[in-house]
């Protein structure tokens, strides 16, 4: 059983927490997904407009605006997923301790790093309300909106690196080498 403040976000002697986080991470999934069907939809109307000779005004745009929303709303599904891009030279050689300190150093520079861009991705998301700033486009959109997307991406990614920061931590990281499986 996990008696200190760290146990009890991520052992499993809380399992509510942990499923909320699951929950989280797959939540921001599903949303991406619906973000790529709008970026289907965006795209069929287009070609349909083409082909019917009627005209949709901002198609393309609400069709960037959904891609960037999925590529951000899936960041903390696919980094728990073990689907992220590693350079695991150095670290796929290190045993024990050595390992573990520089998997504490990397996961610590990607809170920060994470951190850093969901602080300025909620930044660019007030600014851009507080100035009215709209898309140059004939859609006119706020941009405040679809950039909200970005922001509960990064701050999704965030938590989820902090999640993996305190599994290493408590050495309950699951620590199955990716890099194995994935031959490309």
């Amino acid at each position: 059983m996990c008696w200190h403040a760290a146990g009890f976000f991520c052992c499993n002697a809380n399992p509510t927490v942990r499923n909320v986080l699951n929950l989280l991470y797959q939540s921001s999934a599903w949303a991406a997904a619906a973000a790529m069907v709008g970026v289907l939809i965006m795209v069929l109307l287009s070609i349909l407009g083409r082909l019917l000779h009627f005209h949709l005004p901002g198609t393309d745009a609400y069709a960037g605006y959904a891609m960037a929303g999925a590529g951000f709303l899936a960041l903390a599904h696919t980094l728990k997923k073990g689907e992220h891009i590693r350079v695991t030279l150095i670290i796929g050689k290190l045993k024990g301790k050595a390992r573990h300190a520089l998997e504490m150093w990397s996961l610590t520079v990607a809170v920060l790093l994470s951190g850093l861009f969901a602080f300025y991705a909620w930044r660019l998301v007030m600014q851009s309300r507080e100035f009215n700033d709209i898309s140059t486009g004939n859609d006119a959109t706020p941009l405040w909106i679809p950039q909200i997307f970005m922001a509960v991406g990064t701050t999704v990614l965030l938590i989820a690196f902090l999640d993996d920061w305190l599994l290493q931590l408590l050495g309950k990281r699951d620590r199955a080498d990716h890099e194995g499986t994935h031959h490309e």
